[in-house]
């Protein structure tokens, strides 16, 4: 079924990384994954680029929660290593999780030889009305992790307008 940009609604995109955010390194998950969200319909706001500093990733998921975005995809800190805090910032922004969406990306990320996306803690839930998806930082986790939500975010999206 198709849809349209403005049935599926807006998104943003925030890359946890350090030397991009510090200005070291060119963005080059950000623009991949602006073009797969707009091949599925949706209207994407921005790209915003954090340190992997909890208290940094906790508040671009707040504004962009405040903003109103439909979704937000953050890529990049969702290891086992120390500096990979997203899930724990994503934890505490979170009001519902939703278990199955994480673990269909690790799954399909892990069939598809992403190693990043099967050992990612990523976490998949709802914060007031945004959905809120951590993917791993490899553009192929990013391209696996973004089929899989393909076709389950215009369901939670429907499921959330639905209580408007």
């Amino acid at each position: 079924m198709e849809r349209s940009a403005q049935r599926l609604g807006r998104a943003l995109i925030v890359i946890v990384d350090d030397r991009v955010a510090h200005g070291e390194h060119e963005d080059t998950v950000g623009p991949l994954v602006t073009e797969l969200l707009e091949e599925n319909g949706f209207i994407v706001d921005g790209t915003v680029a954090v340190a992997g500093e909890t208290v940094d990733i906790r508040n671009a998921l707040n504004t962009a929660v405040i903003g109103g975005v439909d979704v937000v995809i953050t890529v990049g800190g969702t290891g086992v290593s120390p500096r990979d805090v997203t899930p724990d910032a994503t934890q505490g922004v979170l009001d519902r999780p939703i278990p199955g969406i994480a673990e269909a990306i690790r799954s399909s990320g892990l069939a598809a030889g992403a190693v990043d996306a099967g050992i990612s803690r990523g976490l998949v839930g709802i914060s007031g009305s945004t959905l809120v998806v951590n993917l791993a930082g490899s553009r192929s986790a990013v391209r696996d992790g973004m089929a899989t939500l393909s076709a389950l975010v215009p369901a939670v999206i429907d499921q959330l307008s639905a209580l408007d």
